[in-house]
């Protein structure tokens, strides 16, 4: 696959590589995450410090030292949940580089996430997160990565659903993945219904 560099060309691996994300919950439920290499070495994390709307409507993804690498924002109003992803930590007046909404194919839920600075590129996002059971795929149907339920090798156990694999292709950014897995546990968290595709909006919207 060719390189591109969206959020960070650092997290863009030569290859495939498998992340494990991990939910925090110290003080509230859905606090924030943090993201480990193979090795155990910390490459990701993301902080909330309370459960209010702006937490749930806006994060940002950090890298192992604190360094604000992208930011998610629920754009408002939006009938599907739109998100939009801004480089850094946003600013007043920024615009964002890309936008994720939900979508309908035929009978099953997707996800589709557009890229402003480069029009006609865009990646879809099928299966099911809150089964930890997803695929990003690019314009061409390549997979670029996945999320998947996280087996503990020495048990070979299925560990919980808040630990987590999220596998990088070669050439992909891994921030911007993991900026995908931020949106998508946004909206998984928003909807109160699931059905077989990604997820489902409610009832009632804004």
């Amino acid at each position: 696959m060719k390189a591109g560099v969206v959020v960070d060309d650092g997290f863009i691996y030569a290859e495939e590589t498998h992340l494990t994300v991990m939910k925090t919950s110290l003080f509230f439920a859905n606090d924030g995450f943090t993201v480990y290499d193979c090795k155990g070495e910390l490459v990701f994390r993301v902080d909330s410090y309370g459960p209010d709307t702006h937490d749930r409507d806006e994060l940002v993804l950090m890298e192992a030292h604190g360094k604000c690498l992208l930011t998610v924002r629920r754009k408002r109003p939006s009938l599907h949940q739109r998100w939009e992803g801004y480089v850094g930590e946003r600013m007043e007046g920024q615009k964002p580089i890309f936008s994720v909404r939900r979508s309908s194919i035929i009978g099953r839920s997707s996800v589709t996430v557009e890229m402003y600075e480069n029009p006609g590129e865009e990646y879809q996002i099928e299966g099911n997160f809150a089964q930890r059971c997803c695929t990003i795929f690019n314009a061409t149907k390549e997979s670029v990565a996945e999320i998947r339920r996280k087996v503990d090798a020495s048990t070979q156990v299925m560990l919980g659903k808040d630990v987590f694999s999220l596998c990088v292709k070669p050439g992909f950014d891994g921030a911007f993945a993991m900026g995908l897995v931020l949106v998508l546990d946004r909206i998984n968290g928003y909807d109160n219904f699931e059905d077989n595709g990604v997820v489902v909006d409610p009832p009632t919207e804004e």
